[in-house]
């Protein structure tokens, strides 16, 4: 997509919610997709908030040289430029395709980076511009709502577990636009998922969550270790896999589709 690379996000919160610490320090560079993995409860959804200013927090916030919170200033969540995709699209259920993906593009600030044409072609939604949400598979949902936050000019892009509630026949058919979609955006994305496959498919680099904590970045596992960790699998008794299942969820692992 079009516009220069920025110089990356970097973030840093404390702060408790009900019983819940965030300890929480992380860096993206200026483009790519960063995947947020790691056990429920560990506060994945929170730091996205937190980055979007849903939830306020003590700490700093800097998004291409600009700070959005820091110990004098924060930004409100309706100053920012952040496009969110959700588990569900959210679509506007009363308006078209077209007219939803209208509503994003008016909320743009700043300059268009991101034309109309160019998002609705990586995302083939043409064919989709006049019908109604509730006429549209659980993928094509997704895609418009990707769509849509494309369409507000966001400087940062946050995904939490945007395929979680998709079933196996939508999740194959969005995957291949969010692959083209990686490959063509130039602002950071965050993209929270618990699936390996998917992570291995989408991400540049994988930040890990426990307990409140990020860990440094790491390598998203590559394809041929997948592959290799389900022939593995195959090939144990089920005694074997029902251990190393136990040990999955001891650690705090959810498993994927």
């Amino acid at each position: 997509m079009s516009g220069a690379e920025t110089s990356g996000v970097a973030g840093r919160f404390s702060g408790t919610l009900g019983g819940f610490r965030l300890e929480a320090e992380f860096a993206l560079p200026g483009r790519g997709l960063t995947a947020l993995s790691g056990p429920s409860g560990s506060g994945k959804t929170t730091l996205l908030r937190c980055i979007a200013g849903l939830t306020r927090l003590s700490g700093e916030l800097t998004v291409a040289g600009e700070a959005w919170q820091d110990a004098r200033s924060f930004r409100p969540a309706h100053r920012r430029p952040v496009g969110m995709v959700f588990q569900e699209a959210s679509l506007l259920p009363h308006l078209s395709v077209r007219r939803n993906l209208e509503f994003g593009w008016r909320r743009a600030q700043g300059p268009r980076t991101i034309a109309w044409d160019e998002a609705v072609e990586l995302l083939s939604l043409a064919p989709l511009l006049s019908r109604a949400p509730d006429e549209l598979s659980g993928g094509e949902r997704q895609r418009v709502a990707v769509g849509r936050a494309l369409l507000s000019q966001p400087r940062l892009l946050l995904m939490d577990e945007p395929l979680s509630s998709l079933d196996a026949e939508s999740k194959a058919e969005i995957l291949p636009y969010l692959d083209r979609l990686h490959r063509s955006l130039a602002i950071p994305a965050l993209y929270v998922s618990h699936d390996p496959a998917e992570i291995a498919r989408l991400a540049d680099r994988v930040l890990l969550m426990r307990d409140g904590r990020v860990s440094p970045a790491e390598a998203p596992p590559r394809p041929a270790d997948l592959t290799a960790a389900r022939a593995r699998l195959a090939a144990m008794t089920p005694e074997e896999r029902e251990r190393h299942a136990l040990a999955a969820i001891v650690a705090g692992l959810t498993p994927s589709d």
